[in-house]
Parts: structure tokens; C-alpha cells; sequence
């Protein structure tokens, strides 16, 4: 069974950075794909990037691009959601989750991963 475990989130000052991290489990091969997602209370979930772990290529929602980068460590069968100059606009519960198609097309088409981390709540004050 695949298990994401979601770590990092907290509470931070606008302009602060935070690094959240996703940990995988149960996954028997090393070729597939893993994103950040979000969701504020009362808004619908927004992807944010999705990276492939074989190759490291990564995709990012084109809003997105510019404050968050997404990185994986092999190794650690981790993968790490870099944030900074932190607004409180990104307040959210930060998921992690696979099992989706990780194309180009995701900076502009939603995607419906099968498994879902616990999710990690991030707020950022004014």
C-alpha cells in the first residue's frame, strides 16, 4: 500500500520561507509522479507542481512558478515543497499525492491523483 506523509508545515511571518517535505512508502519502483496541492478553507484545491522521481523533470501550475520549487531526493524516497516570500493568501493545508499523469499539461489542466497524503497546515501571518 503507497502512503504519503506529509511534514514542515507551520506557522510563519508574510515573507518567511518554509520547506515541506512528503514522504512515500510502499512504492516498488522508482518511476512516478508526485505533486503539491493546497486548499484554503471555503476554496477549492489548487495544484502548485508535480514532480517525476525517475527523471526529476518538474511541472508547475503557471501562478504558481517563481515562489515554490519542487525537489526530490531518491534516496529518501522524499519530495520537497521549497516556499518563500510567504503571503498569507498561502495559508492552506498542503497535500502531497500520487498517482496522476505529470505533464506539461498541468499548468493549466486539474489533475486527479488516486492517493492522498494527511495533509500539513501552513499559515502565514501578516
Amino acid at each position: 500500500e503507497v502512503q504519503l506523509v506529509e511534514s514542515g508545515g507551520g506557522l510563519v511571518q508574510a515573507g518567511g520561507s518554509l520547506r515541506l517535505s512528503c514522504a512515500v512508502s510502499g512504492r516498488a519502483f522508482d518511476d512516478y509522479n508526485v505533486g503539491w496541492f493546497r486548499q484554503a478553507p471555503g476554496n477549492e484545491r489548487e495544484r502548485i507542481s508535480c514532480i517525476n522521481m525517475k527523471l526529476g523533470v518538474t511541472y508547475y501550475e503557471h501562478s504558481m512558478k517563481g515562489r515554490f520549487t519542487i525537489s526530490r531526493d531518491n534516496a529518501k524516497k522524499t519530495v520537497y515543497l521549497q516556499m518563500n516570500s510567504l503571503e498569507p493568501e498561502d495559508t492552506a493545508v498542503y497535500y502531497c499525492a500520487t498517482d496522476f499523469y505529470c505533464a506539461p499539461s498541468f499548468a493549466n489542466h486539474p489533475v486527479i491523483p488516486d492517493t492522498w497524503g494527511q495533509g500539513t497546515q501552513v499559515t502565514v501571518s501578516s
